[in-house]
């Protein structure tokens, strides 16, 4: 397996991250487009300009940095959470609707690149693999406060409201991976919207 062309500015901004930066780099760019279980070792270090020897310092086992590179990526959605409710404190309704623009924002890069946990998820079929286990956790904690902004944003059963909601971010990542949907970041706030609107609607006794 060869290492990618190089990109546009790309080699001259990788050169300078530190080597293990380099190398989850390197990861990231061969796991996305190949997949993690037809990446080998050699081939991320090459891509990462230094040597196996030398990647193994940092990472234990390609399993290790697997982990490491996906708890990274997890990290960057907990922070977008994280900001949406700073920025819309206690309006859980506006706090719903930022998570859905994050995640139409992030659609032109999933369409490129693809999904990190969906690409990652389907090459690790052992259900006890630490990376499994961390993509399941995180999808967990994210559909856990997604739950409470929709409680926030007065839905009558929020558990409901957010596992619909979960269903339309995940299917529009999907939907943008494989091109089936067209503007599917604007088609995916306004269903958002929908749903909260039906959700929170006033009930006739």
């Amino acid at each position: 397996m060869t290492s990618s062309p190089p990109r546009p500015g790309r080699d001259s901004r990788v050169a300078r991250l530190p080597p293990r930066e380099r190398i989850l780099d390197a990861a990231e760019e061969l796991f996305l487009r190949e997949g993690v279980r037809a990446v080998g070792v050699q081939a991320i270090a090459e891509q990462a300009k230094t040597t196996k020897m030398a990647l193994y310092r940092h990472f234990a086992t390609k399993d290790a940095l697997i982990e490491e590179w996906l708890r990274i990526v997890a990290v960057g959605y907990a922070t977008a959470f994280d900001q949406v409710e700073a920025e819309h404190a206690d309006d859980g309704r506006a706090q719903v609707l930022g998570v859905a623009r994050f995640i139409a924002d992030g659609l032109p890069d999933i369409a490129r690149r693809g999904c990190p946990f969906v690409n990652s998820f389907a090459g690790l079929p052992d259900p006890g693999h630490p990376a499994r286990r961390l993509i399941e956790n995180h999808k967990a904690d994210q559909r856990r406060r997604l739950t409470a902004m929709c409680e926030r944003a007065g839905a009558h059963v929020p558990d409901d409201v957010s596992a619909e909601i979960t269903f339309l971010l995940e299917g529009a990542q999907i939907s943008a991976q494989n091109g089936s949907v067209d503007r599917a970041g604007d088609r995916l706030v306004a269903a958002v919207s929908a749903v909260l609107d039906r959700g929170t609607a006033e009930r006739e006794d």
